[in-house]
């Protein structure tokens, strides 16, 4: 008899996988692949079950006469061991990121004269509803805040974007590209930043945009998408007044926050010693981390130490000596800033960190050592990189740009070839 073969990424069960299911069964024995975990978070669709139970609940299935992981989103382990006659899909992996694996299947299962079988998406109301629900159950707090731990634990490198809004939450949300492997590829997490918070708001960043404002963002965020979030808290502020906003935080469904060892009046990072700043007694943010932790009621929920010795050219030896007090103190992670376009001083403390501490996550943003790829800072102990402010730059620019070039022309056909159209910026919005 010959093989049917499809793969499922799916929590729920809905009209469309029974409707893939009937029609694979008239080709013959059917085989369903579950997603593995690991290789679902690269397509946008992260698990709220376990690999184990998505393969019992696919077991359960009229017509399935086997499943098996599939642990490469492109197939390579499932056709190069099971061989199947037939790959049946839903017709949607013909658009956009997913068709690229349509090809590799292709190329894949021809060379021993298989064939791919595309069937009619499934498009009706009880299908709309159960994608609705699972959306929502993804951006409820208690499924969105654990995501950020499983992420550290099921990739090399958990990338962060920032964003600022709705709509660039929605960006980050869903954009998708194929890599230089031929693989898809996505962001993991959003970064809310105080910089760009306030920058939003035509403010200086010096936390003056107060934290209602800020919980305002991450609400406007979290509106519209499931990603797991994490917050620039600053220096966290009084102590008494971060152990309330960690309760609040925690609340909401936010990963983790990421709080500095200075204190006083908040100056950008990115001045260095080109400003007063004052960095905090390793005695006084040790105590803040410990009582913010003590205050969490989730283990989910991570506070992140960031450490400013680098930027204020106080040496290696000082940030360790903070890294290893913070952890200490129960510090989930620690951040590690550098001005420098050289990262040598970052891999430095990284590989000496790890000398002594394999397992608490390391946080970089490498803003200005931006030549150094996600891969390279892995092979260093890094496990989340942050692209803190590209977001506001990118649209910065452009804006200017459009609103002097309007004024150039008195008109605004010379820009219309630059914008997006706004029915792509609605169908964006639509998907939510």
């Amino acid at each position: 008899m010959k093989t049917s073969y499809t793969c499922f990424c799916t929590d729920v069960i809905h009209d469309g996988h029974i409707n893939i299911i009937n029609h694979a069964k008239q080709y013959g024995r059917v085989v369903v692949g579950c997603l593995s975990d690991k290789e679902m978070i690269r397509c946008s669709r992260f698990p709220t079950k376990s690999e184990e139970e998505r393969m019992e609940l696919y077991r359960s299935l009229d017509g399935v006469d086997d499943v098996i992981l599939q642990d490469d989103m492109r197939y390579d382990d499932v056709i190069n061991t099971l061989k199947p006659d037939y790959v049946v899909h839903g017709d949607n992996w013909t658009r956009d990121a997913d068709r690229v694996i349509r090809e590799h299947v292709i190329e894949l299962i021809s060379a021993y004269g298989g064939q791919v079988i595309d069937i009619p998406y499934t498009y009706n109301e009880d299908v709309k509803k159960v994608d609705q629900r699972l959306n929502e159950k993804l951006a409820m707090p208690e499924y969105r805040r654990s995501r950020l731990r499983r992420l550290i634990e099921m990739t090399p490198i958990v990338k962060v974007m920032e964003a600022h809004s709705g709509l660039t939450g929605l960006i980050v949300e869903k954009t998708v590209v194929e890599n230089e492997k031929g693989r898809l590829d996505q962001f993991d997490a959003m970064w809310i930043s105080s910089l760009c918070d306030s920058t939003d708001r035509g403010k200086p960043d010096i936390e003056l945009v107060d934290m209602t404002s800020r919980l305002n963002t991450i609400n406007d965020i979290m509106e519209v998408t499931t990603k797991p979030v994490i917050l620039d808290g600053d220096t966290g502020g009084l102590t008494e007044h971060f152990v309330y906003n960690v309760r609040t935080l925690e609340r909401m469904g936010v990963s983790a926050v990421i709080i500095e060892d200075k204190t006083g009046l908040k100056k950008n990072s990115l001045f260095g010693t080109e400003v007063i700043q004052t960095q905090d007694s390793i005695e006084n943010f040790s105590e803040k981390i410990a009582a913010g932790k003590k205050a969490q009621l989730s283990d989910d929920f991570m506070i992140i130490a960031r450490i400013e010795s680098l930027i204020l050219e106080r040496g290696i030896e000082d940030a360790l000596k903070r890294a290893f007090a913070f952890t200490a103190a129960g510090a989930d992670g620690i951040m590690i800033h550098s001005r420098k376009k050289d990262p040598a001083e970052i891999f430095e403390f990284c590989d000496r960190f790890r000398e002594n501490d394999k397992e608490t996550p390391i946080v970089v943003v490498p803003t200005s050592f931006n030549q150094v790829k996600e891969d390279e800072l892995a092979s260093h102990g890094v496990n989340i990189v942050i692209y803190a402010n590209q977001m506001m730059r990118a649209a910065f620019p452009a804006m200017k740009q459009t609103a002097e070039s309007i004024l150039r022309a008195h008109r605004a056909q010379e820009v219309d070839s630059s914008l997006m159209p706004f029915k792509d910026i609605i169908r964006l919005i639509d998907e939510i």
